[in-house]
């Protein structure tokens, strides 16, 4: 059974012979405290067809890196124009494939149909306790307030662990604020590779469970954890109080404004919650751990591989994940490799 989970400043060197680029069309830039009140939000997402960013240009010899910096939630009502990308991806001899991890479980399909009621108990919290009985009692306050305003009088949510709830909660406040978690790019990326006969280069991080089942009855015996918590509380930072700046994000996204991209800091949000899934005894005892390195390192390995042995290739990465100091970008120049932004 698989499941794909969910990516320091260097010298910039100059390449001996640069490689002629595609013709591209042009890309036009665009012209807590826990007693607080439930904010009304007026952001306003964009909508219609939009740019989105540039590719991002790596340069080694005459090898071409094509990297085109993806985002989630992005306005429910754009429609991405693509024709950069699928000029690109009319040359290229390789596509590489997103950093993450890739789950393989030793584990057969009428096997793996067994563990679906397991799977359903984890998302539950230990002993049928609700939310109101495992959170601090100004922390549930805080979700109720949120809960009544995005969910109303789900009764059902209330027995999920909190890591579960809060995500429901988030995905329909994005909803709300017109905006959905979406890959763009997946659509694109399909066609291209089905009409040139191309498939993509994994540059995931594998990892094997040899005991799934286990490790869902292990997982539903894990109590509430201080990660745990701040991640409940940094989610819940997140819809009372960032929608207007995740908007801001995702227009400039939608209309390729890099300098607004750059200047947002990553998400603390993500960092917290990421280590709430993964600092568990659950992943510890399965060696899950130190997942942000070695994801980033398997994705510098293949995009390594691919500047040397194939003169043009197509890659995507998340842009927080690209642009942020120490990032991919950054990561790239320290190995010796020319980065040019887009025009």
């Amino acid at each position: 059974m698989r499941g794909d989970l969910l990516a320091r400043e260097g010298p910039v060197t100059a390449a001996p012979a640069a490689v002629a680029s595609p013709k591209l069309p042009p890309v036009t830039a665009p012209t807590s405290a826990t007693e607080a009140p439930v904010r009304e939000l007026e952001a306003i997402t964009v909508s219609g067809v939009q740019p989105g960013p540039g590719l991002w240009r790596v340069r080694n010899g005459d090898h071409l890196l094509y990297i085109l910096g993806t985002q989630s939630p992005l306005p429910k009502r754009m429609t991405w124009r693509s024709d950069e990308v699928e000029q690109v991806l009319q040359v290229v001899d390789r596509v590489l494939g997103s950093p993450g991890v890739q789950v393989d479980a030793d584990v057969g399909f009428f096997r793996g149909m067994l563990l679906l009621p397991s799977a359903m108990k984890a998302a539950k919290n230990p002993g049928d306790q609700r939310l109101q009985d495992v959170l601090p009692a100004d922390t549930y306050a805080r979700w109720a307030r949120l809960k009544q305003r995005y969910l109303g009088r789900d009764t059902g949510i209330e027995k999920k662990r909190p890591l579960i709830a809060v995500f429901q909660l988030y995905q329909e406040a994005l909803s709300r604020s017109g905006l959905k978690e979406r890959n763009v790019i997946e659509p694109v990326l399909e066609a291209a590779l089905k009409k040139r006969k191309l498939k993509i280069t994994p540059a995931t991080l594998k990892l094997m469970i040899e005991d799934p089942k286990q490790a869902i009855a292990d997982f539903r015996k894990e109590p509430l954890k201080p990660v745990d918590l701040e991640c409940f509380n940094r989610t819940l930072d997140r819809i009372e109080f960032e929608l207007p700046r995740m908007t801001a994000r995702a227009n400039a996204w939608a209309v390729g404004d890099v300098a607004a991209l750059r200047s947002q800091p990553t998400e603390a949000q993500q960092l917290a919650c990421l280590s709430a899934w993964f600092d568990t005894d659950v992943a510890r005892k399965r060696g899950l751990t130190d997942l942000d390195v070695r994801v980033r390192e398997t994705w510098l390995g293949q995009a390594d591989l691919a500047l040397r042995e194939s003169r043009i290739t197509f890659a995507t990465v998340g842009i927080g994940e690209l642009l942020k100091p120490g990032g991919y970008l950054a990561q790239l120049q320290a190995r010796g490799y020319t980065v040019e932004a887009p025009e």
